[in-house]
C-alpha cells in the first residue's frame, strides 16, 4: 500500500503579496515534510528499522525548517510595524 501525499497548493490562484506567498510556500513546505517523515515510519520495515541516527538527523532538518518557518512570520510583523510606524511619521511631520 502506497500512501498518498497531497499538497495544498493551487497553481491558479493569485497570490495576496510576495510575503504571504513565501509563508505560503513555507508552510506547504513543512506539511510536505511531516506527510513524507509519516509515510516513511509508516512504510519502513519492521525487521530493518530505520537507523536512528538518520531519524535525527530528519528531525533536527524539521526542527530547522520551523525555526525558518518561525523566523520569517516574525520578520512579516516587524515590516508591517516599521511600514506603520514609517506611514505615521511621514503623514504628520512638519507640523509642531
Amino acid at each position: 500500500m502506497t500512501p498518498t501525499v497531497s499538497s495544498n497548493t493551487s497553481a491558479g490562484a493569485p497570490a495576496a503579496s510576495g510575503t504571504s506567498t513565501a509563508a505560503q510556500s513555507a508552510s506547504d513546505d513543512k506539511n510536505m515534510f511531516l506527510q513524507l517523515l509519516v509515510a516513511q515510519l509508516q512504510n519502513q520495515d519492521p525487521l530493518n528499522p530505520t537507523d536512528g541516527t538518520q531519524f535525527l538527523g530528519e528531525l533536527a532538518q524539521f526542527q530547522q525548517l520551523e525555526t525558518s518557518v518561525n523566523m520569517g512570520s516574525d520578520i512579516t510583523a516587524i515590516r508591517q510595524d516599521l511600514d506603520q510606524l514609517v506611514g505615521g511619521t511621514t503623514s504628520t511631520g512638519g507640523k509642531s
